[in-house]
């Protein structure tokens, strides 16, 4: 019995393990100088020659780094009690059931650090070796628990807006009964996001029957409009009318309805199509709108048939000068009435090409067939044509200029067309302020406009020095000089 006692004694003291005492040598340290004596002896193991490897870690990271370190330490921390008891019991079987994948890591590179960072690494290593569940190699690839309730059922409707505010996937499929429904998209309006009162709407679109829908949106304005504005966006033009007719807005209806001539590419069709819409229940204004587009398309068809025929046969000149660019067909009325001016000025109004019959038919203001019309015969230089389109009489049979639209914006277009000076200057004159007609006169060089400006001013200052602007020798100069003279006389 001794002798077992004596063989017991000898083998603890014998063992590099040693058992459990209250000691203070069997402290951290031991520990510590225990672990660093079994990294020398590995050492001995390994080859030398995979040392000029650089190794790197998982993360990419080269191994032995502070950084790696500190992650392999948090990975191998995780490790379960339960798990380390079991790979312990199962013994050496655990390692077998690891794949084995060859690798140019060495176990030289996890011991190159020194100090305590290094020491405590390799006891976590050894650990984590002895572990047997895959779970540890990759914890940061879990999905933390707080994500799975993304997924969760059980937000309430307020909590559900709130998320989809933030972003967050939401199913708003758990909201089944029509009350949870409502409640939803009150606090979506509530919320005052449109994204989010849009993306409720749609939910409720898809699972609602129309006539329930229609009438709950009825005293939800805000969402009703916000419904309004995305069904047009989309096109949805069949929902959007059952919706409007729901609500007894007869002229959004109407208004709908015109919408669709603009799907509509051929012009025979969509001429008809117009010619439909007139019947509906538009307002007075608008139904004079709907009229004038129908009457504009008809006289348009009317025009690009025979301007079509005329150029294709040659018989004009002005065609064959100014070919056209395009078809007038489709286009606003004032470009319509500049294509008439540019290419039928001088047709009867009984024509319906003719740009008075225009003016006459869609009620065109003053202004705005003088602007047009001033632009169509300047471009083609006819200065005959602008300088009659200036030219009022009144009932004693006197002529005079007169421009609705201001003689500055006359000279302004004129100039643009690359007018002579001389016409330029007819104009410039005409301009009343004194200031504005002689910055004009200067801009364009029309110097006669400017000497007599300052005459009639009396400036002779501002005559004296414009005299070094104009040519030496020149009518202008002479005129100047002439000028100067007089003032001189007339001051004695």
């Amino acid at each position: 019995m001794s002798r077992v006692r004596a063989d017991e004694e000898e083998y603890w003291h014998s063992s590099k393990f040693r058992a459990f005492t209250f000691d203070d040598e069997d402290d951290e340290l031991s520990q510590l100088k225990e672990s660093k004596r079994a990294v020398n002896s590995l050492r001995d193991i390994v080859d030398d020659d995979d040392d000029d490897l650089e190794r790197v870690s998982w993360s990419g990271e080269p191994v032995g780094s502070i950084s790696w370190s500190i992650k392999e330490t948090a990975s191998g921390s995780t490790s379960s009690l339960d798990g380390r008891d079991s790979s312990l019991q199962k013994g050496s079987s655990s390692y077998a059931a690891l794949p084995k994948q060859p690798s140019s890591y060495s176990l030289s590179s996890l011991f190159k650090g020194e100090g305590f960072l290094c020491v405590t690494l390799l006891c976590l290593s050894l650990s984590a070796l002895t572990d047997t569940g895959v779970k540890s190699y990759a914890p940061e690839l879990r999905r933390p628990k707080a994500e799975y309730k993304d997924y969760s059922s059980d937000w309430s409707p307020k909590d559900t807006v709130r998320r989809m505010q933030r972003g967050k996937v939401c199913s708003l499929e758990r909201f089944r009964s029509l009350q949870d429904k409502l409640v939803l998209l009150d606090e979506a309006v509530a919320g005052h996001d449109g994204n989010v009162i849009t993306a409720v709407l749609i939910f409720l679109k898809r699972t609602l029957r129309r006539e329930i829908l229609f009438r709950e949106l009825e005293v939800r304005q805000v969402a009703l409009c916000h419904l309004i504005h995305f069904l047009r966006e989309t096109g949805e033009q069949k929902f959007l009318l059952d919706l409007l007719r729901f609500l007894d807005r007869t002229e959004e209806v109407a208004l709908s309805q015109y919408r669709e001539h603009l799907n509509i590419q051929d012009v025979e069709k969509r001429r008809e199509f117009l010619k439909g819409c007139i019947g509906l229940p538009f307002s007075a204004e608008d139904a004079s709108h709907i009229q004038d587009h129908y009457t504009l398309l008809e006289r348009q068809i009317i025009i690009e048939a025979n301007d079509r025929h005329l150029e294709m046969a040659g018989q004009s000149e002005l065609f064959r000068k100014y070919p056209r660019k395009a078809s007038i067909l489709n286009m606003p009325l004032v470009t319509t009435l500049f294509y008439s001016c540019f290419y039928h000025y001088t047709e009867a109004e009984g024509m319906f090409s003719s740009p008075s019959n225009l003016k006459k038919t869609f009620k065109i203001p003053d202004k705005q067939y003088v602007l047009t019309a001033l632009a169509a015969r300047a471009k083609l230089r006819a200065w005959g044509d602008v300088d009659a389109l200036l030219t009022t009489k009144n009932w004693l049979g006197y002529t005079k200029k007169k421009a609705p639209i201001g003689f500055h914006r006359v000279v302004e277009i004129l100039q643009r067309n690359n007018a002579p000076v001389q016409v330029l200057q007819e104009y410039v004159r005409l301009v009343e302020d004194a200031e504005t007609r002689l910055n004009l006169a200067t801009k364009y060089k029309c110097h006669d406009v400017v000497i007599e400006t300052y005459r009639d001013l009396k400036d002779r200052i501002q005559l004296t020095a414009y005299k070094c602007k104009v040519e030496r020798g020149s009518a202008e100069e002479e005129k100047i000089n002439s000028i100067l003279n007089n003032m001189v006389r007339n001051t004695y």
